[in-house]
């Protein structure tokens, strides 16, 4: 075999070693992927634990009056396929106000997960416009709150 060949050989070698290593660094363990899926409410409900980051989806089974002091805040209670019941509060100077909600209507949300007693407070549901904390949503009726 002529050195020209087994040059190019190593190369090929170099390069596929490159790509295995390349492709291999998006690969997640199982065990890292059921350690993320298994951050949910319930899970940190039962650990008091606080300022998490969390998607949920919900029933919404309480409207409350407005908080009013200091940003004004639209509050609603949901119930989660689990029983659990969150207190969300959502910044309605940052984001629009959902008008249209509704006792009984289905939400998704992603914000900021706060423990208490009664099952925990889910905030931050809107934009930060000083990006300094992951931005929270709300869909309701196919409708993005942010």
């Amino acid at each position: 075999m002529s050195k020209q060949k087994r040059m190019m050989q190593r190369i090929w070698l170099i390069f596929g070693f490159a790509v295995v290593l390349f492709i291999g660094s998006f690969y997640q363990a199982e065990s890292e992927r059921q350690a993320l899926n298994a951050i949910t409410a319930e899970s940190l409900y039962e650990n008091r634990q606080s300022d998490v980051q969390l998607e949920v989806s919900g029933e919404v089974t309480r409207l409350l009056p407005d908080d009013n002091d200091g940003s004004r805040h639209q509050r609603f209670i949901i119930e989660l396929p689990s029983g659990l019941t969150l207190l969300v509060s959502h910044n309605i100077d940052l984001a629009p106000r959902i008008d249209n909600l509704q006792v009984g209507d289905e939400v998704d949300l992603y914000g900021e997960y706060v423990w208490n007693d009664k099952g925990g407070i889910l905030h931050w549901t809107h934009h930060d416009p000083a990006n300094r904390h992951p931005h929270g949503w709300i869909r309701h009726n196919d409708n993005l709150y942010q």
